[in-house]
């Protein structure tokens, strides 16, 4: 770790702890700086915000006032799930007070490179492959971000020796200023996330920051077969090394003859690899471009893609009960997440959807539906989803109140050789804190069948 000087004296307000917030408070206390700590958790019951204070820190819960800005502040590293219109945040971009995301501290103090992923759907798949493919080659990863660990923790780990491969969100890349990958995946842009960035411009902006600090001697690889990604490339004056899974590119990854190749290079038979679903072959070329980029062999990656099944959460299998199969795609937080879901099945489907309502309709599912033949729907976006199902044709449509009551009620809809898939298309933060808590659920109720 780079003990840098540049926070030693200085007051910085963390805004929002939970983890992210936690570890900067932790690491900026650690380079010297005076550190205040606000969230808007009471401090009774706040245990994070406790251990903090009894290291010495200055802490403030319970509400976010703007007199804490009045403290010669010098900078605000904010929670990425905090908006910018939060009152405190707006208040200090008007008075033009640098606001960060933790992966800004992470980017200073390492003493290791970056690999940075994002994208609408694809990053934690990507994220984890590319880990697997760079530890089968020897290349000493470590992952951090929104998958595993969090990034300034990671960089406080992580030697010249090492590689540290992050997930990113747009959340967390509008709070960069130096941060700077040498290489930055974008993977694709969705339609996503517009109760925090407003309009699709706005959220492909936040994504573009990926290449912001990217010079001709850093890469980035970029989904040739989405025009608003080809266009936010633009951006980068890094080394644009191309993926697509519809053209041949001899200067980049794609598939050809039934393989998969880089650079005019065969590496695999796609036969071989083990990853279902044809949307994860955009994730595989993505990972295998920047594995190649910092010299994995072909038979590293070869090795993890015939093995590698997928992660948790993301079309995660859980299980056969009476011939039914059962699916766990709760990190399907938005529509396209759930298309590319339901293109991965023929059989028949009993689909398990809904949550948060962030003011989109679901029309965009209505080619997709056709192999759908019941949908169970909960939380906020149940009367939308069940308008979209009609629309389709499906005659089985239930609304339930929970998750919970959704397993057993699709497992009574179905029939022998059916697929029940819980891909809610939406965000889990009406009735959970995470979608991990929202898959989980769903294994938990799963495994009450049997």
């Amino acid at each position: 770790m780079k003990m840098i000087k540049e926070f030693a004296g200085k007051t910085v307000l963390v805004v929002g702890i939970a983890k992210s917030g936690y570890a900067a408070a932790s690491l900026l206390h650690k380079l010297g700086a005076h550190v205040i700590v606000n969230d808007k958790v009471k401090l009774d019951g706040n245990l994070l915000a406790q251990q903090l204070a009894a290291t010495g820190m200055e802490v403030v819960c319970g509400s976010h006032p703007l007199e804490l800005l009045e403290r010669d502040v010098a900078m605000i590293v904010k929670n990425p799930g905090i908006p910018y219109t939060n009152p405190i945040v707006a208040e200090a971009v008007r008075r033009n007070l640098p606001v960060v995301t933790e992966v800004e501290l992470a980017y200073l103090v390492s003493e290791a490179p970056f690999v940075g992923i994002t994208g609408s759907n694809g990053k934690t798949t990507t994220t984890t492959l590319l880990f697997e493919m760079l530890r089968e080659g020897q290349k000493q990863p470590l992952i951090a971000g929104n998958i595993g660990t969090v990034a300034c923790e990671v960089a406080q780990e992580a030697t010249a020796d090492n590689v540290i491969v992050t997930e990113l969100s747009s959340f967390q890349l509008m709070g960069i200023q130096a941060f700077h990958p040498h290489i930055a995946i974008l993977l694709n842009l969705f339609e996503a996330h517009l109760d925090y960035h407003g309009t699709k411009e706005e959220y492909g902006r936040a994504k573009a920051q990926l290449f912001t600090n990217q010079t001709p001697n850093d890469y980035s690889v970029v989904n040739a077969d989405d025009a608003d990604v080809m266009r936010l490339a633009e951006r980068s004056h890094g080394r644009l090394v191309l993926f697509s899974t519809r053209q041949s590119l001899p200067d980049g990854a794609c598939i050809q003859d039934g393989a998969l190749y880089f650079r005019g290079e065969r590496v695999m038979a796609l036969e071989e690899i083990a990853l279902p679903g044809q949307h994860n072959l955009e994730n595989i070329l993505a990972a295998m471009s920047a594995a190649k980029l910092l010299g994995v062999s072909n038979e590293a990656i070869a090795a993890v893609l015939r093995t590698f099944t997928g992660v948790k959460h993301r079309l995660q299998y859980i299980g056969t009960v009476e011939q039914r199969k059962f699916y766990n795609d709760s990190k399907a937080t938005n529509i396209l997440a759930t298309q590319k879901a339901l293109s991965a099945f023929t059989q028949p489907v009993i689909l398990l959807a809904g949550g948060l309502d962030r003011g989109n309709e679901f029309d965009d599912l209505l080619p997709y539906l056709g192999h759908v033949k019941a949908l169970v729907t909960f939380g906020q976006t149940a009367p939308k989803l069940m308008r979209t199902a009609a629309e389709a044709g499906i005659k089985t449509i239930k609304r339930v109140d929970t998750l919970e009551q959704a397993v057993p009620e699709a497992y009574a809809l179905s029939d022998e050789g059916d697929v029940i898939l819980l891909s809610p298309a939406c965000a889990s933060w009406d009735q959970f804190k995470t979608f991990e808590d929202r898959g989980d659920m769903f294994i938990q109720a799963v495994h009450k069948l049997v």
